[in-house]
């Protein structure tokens, strides 16, 4: 890091020499200066430049560009680019590559595919040829950057899809212990101490089945059925800082209406929605697909069958003819209105279930069944465990040994 921080000292003394010998040659000769001299708000010792408006297009937010060299046949086009809080690119890559580094301010820099890298004052990003990409300014920071061109005779840049408010605000949230959640004042320092041991250091250990993000999603469904809401809300920030997106935040929630119920869940909407107000999420969110009206007997049925199987068919010819309507309600509303939205895929929809069911408590008929479902849709027993050890902390021993019966009854160990 250290070699580094000399080669960019080094790199920006001679860039800043240029650029002093530049606006000496215009001034000296007349000509006008490529680079509009007004003071940057990044704090970057490099020009402002004109608002880049050419590529407004490709841009959330207002950029500023500001070319530093002029002469084509050094093949080198450096520009300093300076973004606005908040502003950043779309998603994009460059046919010859790109070379970043990071003049002031505080930005982001992130890969397809990979965790966000926050940038500061000299850091260097290397971008290969190809590579889809985005980078832009920390939400409350200006960032200016030096963009190097790379085979600037044969490089190409391809426009993608914008970074939408839900990426952006997950790749630059502040990243943090995924079981970090559960917060406890000065006064109960002795708790904090014990729960902390065992919720973060024990339970983690035996339940690496899961990864952070599904830990964090299935405590999520956890705290809604428990209407647990001080804890939903210690859980939001954990939930953004491990990839969460704010659409899958609110699908968990529409995903409890069915099985805890609308007077528990409707405490967790505004929750969910005071808290992605307050960290810069558009709302409402954009609409989720969702099949017609007529067409959700036909295809929550179909979806009930492939999870439960025949036992759906036996369930149906057994109703009696005055309670055949609670049937065909499970079909339409809790599979049909539900389950085939698309924000959520099968195996964490079933994840989030058995989280609801086991933490509800006296629905052990339900978690048995659901338990099949989550082995019929991938999901085996080690993962079942992982998740019943997981929301041991926060559902107490007597439902977390409950939940552990119904699934050695319904998948036995084997001797």
């Amino acid at each position: 890091m250290k070699n580094t921080r000399r080669i960019f000292k080094k790199l920006t003394a001679a860039l800043a020499g240029t650029l002093i010998s530049l606006s000496a040659f215009a001034a000296q000769t007349g000509t006008e200066n490529v680079m509009n001299t007004t003071k940057n708000p990044s704090g970057a010792m490099f020009p402002l430049g004109q608002e880049n408006t050419a590529y407004s297009q490709y841009f959330i937010g207002k950029s500023y560009l500001a070319p530093l060299t002029k002469n084509a046949a050094l093949n080198v086009p450096i520009s300093n680019v300076t973004f606005e809080p908040g502003c950043r690119n779309n998603w994009h890559s460059h046919t010859g590559g790109q070379i970043l580094i990071a003049v002031s301010g505080r930005g982001f820099y992130q890969e397809k595919g990979k965790a966000a890298r926050e940038l500061v004052p000299g850091d260097i990003v290397e971008i290969a040829p190809d590579i889809e990409h985005w980078h832009g300014a920390a939400p409350e920071s200006w960032f200016s950057h030096l963009a190097i061109s790379c085979n600037p005779q044969a490089n190409k840049s391809t426009w993608l899809a914008p970074v939408v408010d839900a990426e952006y605000l997950a790749a630059t949230t502040k990243k943090t212990n995924v079981l970090a959640g559960t917060n406890f004042g000065e006064n109960d320092s002795e708790l904090a101490k014990v729960f902390s041991a065992f919720a973060f250091e024990d339970v983690p250990a035996h339940s690496a089945a899961l990864d952070n993000k599904t830990r964090v999603m299935v405590t999520l469904a956890s705290c809604i059925a428990q209407n647990a809401v001080g804890e939903f809300r210690n859980q939001l920030n954990t939930a953004l800082a491990n990839g969460v997106s704010p659409t899958e935040i609110k699908e968990i929630v529409y995903h409890a209406v069915p099985y805890a119920g609308i007077a528990k869940v409707r405490n967790f909407l505004g929750e969910t929605n005071d808290f992605l107000a307050a960290n810069g999420v558009a709302l409402p969110l954009p609409a989720t697909p969702t099949i017609p009206r007529e067409e959700r007997l036909e295809k929550g049925l179909a979806l009930q069958k492939m999870i439960a199987g025949e036992r759906i068919e036996k369930m149906r010819a057994s109703a009696p003819k005055n309670q055949m309507h609670f049937q065909n309600f499970l079909a339409e509303n809790c599979f049909g209105d539900y389950q085939t939205r698309p924000a959520l895929g099968m195996q964490t929809r079933e994840l989030l279930t058995f989280s609801i069911l086991i933490s509800l408590g006296g629905c052990e008929p339900q978690v048995k069944g659901h338990i099949s479902g989550n082995v019929a849709v991938g999901n085996n027993k080690e993962k079942l465990i992982a998740v019943t050890t997981q929301l041991l902390p926060y559902i107490g021993y007597p439902r977390t040994l409950n939940a552990l019966a119904c699934l050695n009854e319904a998948i036995p160990e084997k001797k």
